[in-house]
């Protein structure tokens, strides 16, 4: 450093410099530029006007942490679809892995080839069309989206099987349990000693309550103390969620009382059982619950804790029929959804529509075609037209 420099402690320091001339620098290799974005369009593509074109450029970059969730997500998602269709498709999932385990194809994400292949084994060993339609949704569901099987050629063979099937076979429908049945099966609900005296109290509640609000199994099983507001003119019941209302918005349900028949009134049915659970000490949480042999309510573990499951309603109304004797024609079991199908039959043949009492969407398909349409085609036939003509003809 010359006299008259003073070292500048801000200027920047150049370590291990290269020296290059001026031709050599400019031949260094330059770095390829990016490709250039292309256009995003397909044939349903909507520009307006003025509006550019969309391109690869215009992608968000994803990583990682895009598609991560967490521990307690996965186990919320894993516990959402009912308790119903998460067995049964459990169940037809695991079917469908077997047999593809047996026949050395791919179960997930599967073909199309193999899809189609087990629908058609499963036409082949006559399983019911409404069960080959579980299994083909069962299989659909579990795959990722975008990966999906085709079911073009699937439902061509199922439309054909249903054909067929309705050919051979007639439907099968629940019994339906009307007044003088489930008068039976009430009858049945008496107490011979302190023992059988709670589960009395609880079945004739649940079948008199199920039948005044057609309900499902499923509802009268989730069903809480504080769901009910039993008045002296009926029992007012909010059904928080159904099979036709899974987002849980709630829907409320009247069931007027019978004041001339006290053995199927429901208010004082419920009554007695709600009273029952005081003196157990139970005045909140699940309506209907597990009872011991010894008549005792204890709390329960497991996944429903202290809620019956809608087989255990399921059984408690089979019970009920077989005690009573009530059988349905041709022999075929009555069930709890008879407790719906019998007091919509005879809503619709007295004139009136179920769909609002049973929580039907508006405008029901099946109401119109299962209740109501059957109902006036007993009632307002036109041939009793014809035959009241033809009587006062032969009068005169």
């Amino acid at each position: 450093m010359t006299e008259g420099h003073v070292a500048d402690s801000s200027a920047v320091e150049v370590v291990d410099a290269e020296l290059v001339d001026r031709d050599e620098a400019r031949a260094l290799p330059v770095p390829a530029e990016a490709p250039a974005p292309r256009p995003l369009v397909d044939r349903h593509t909507l520009l307006r006007p003025n509006a550019p074109i969309p391109t690869t450029a215009d992608q968000p970059v994803y990583t990682e942490a895009d598609f991560r969730i967490s521990q307690e997500t996965a186990g919320l998602i894993d516990g959402a679809p009912p308790a119903n269709t998460s067995r049964t498709y459990g169940s037809a999932l695991g079917q469908f892995t077997t047999w593809c385990a047996q026949n050395g194809r791919v179960p997930m994400p599967c073909t199309t080839a193999t899809f189609v292949e087990y629908v058609g084994h499963l036409v082949q060993r006559d399983l019911a069309p409404p069960s080959v339609q579980v299994h083909m949704s069962a299989i659909r569901s579990a795959h990722p989206d975008g990966q999906q099987p085709g079911t073009k050629e699937a439902r061509q063979i199922l439309r054909k099987h249903a054909r067929d099937w309705a050919r051979r076979r007639a439907p099968r429908k629940a019994p339906p349990i009307r007044t003088a049945a489930l008068s039976a099966m009430v009858a049945t609900c008496t107490a011979t000693d302190d023992r059988a005296r709670p589960k009395a109290l609880r079945d004739a509640a649940l079948l008199t309550l199920g039948w005044g609000m057609l309900s499902r199994r499923s509802e009268l099983a989730n069903l809480l103390i504080e769901h009910l507001v039993v008045e002296d003119d009926g029992v007012t019941v909010r059904v928080a969620f159904s099979k036709t209302d899974q987002a849980a918005h709630g829907e409320d349900t009247f069931v007027p009382a019978d004041p001339d028949d006290p053995s199927l009134c429901p208010v004082v049915r419920v009554r007695a059982w709600l009273e029952e659970l005081r003196r157990h000490g139970i005045t909140s949480g699940p309506l209907f619950r597990h009872i011991t042999r010894g008549g005792t309510i204890r709390p329960r573990s497991g996944p429903r804790g202290d809620f019956l499951s809608p087989d255990a309603v399921g059984n408690i109304v089979k019970t009920r029929a077989r005690l009573a004797g009530v059988k349905a024609p041709g022999g075929r079991a009555v069930t709890a959804h008879g407790l719906r199908r019998g007091p919509a039959q005879e809503i619709s043949e007295a004139g009136g529509d179920p769909t609002a009492q049973g929580r039907w969407k508006p405008g029901s398909p099946t109401v119109r075609k299962h209740y109501i349409e059957p109902a006036r085609g007993k009632t307002d036939n036109p041939l009793h037209a014809v035959r009241v003509k033809s009587r006062v003809q032969k009068a005169t």
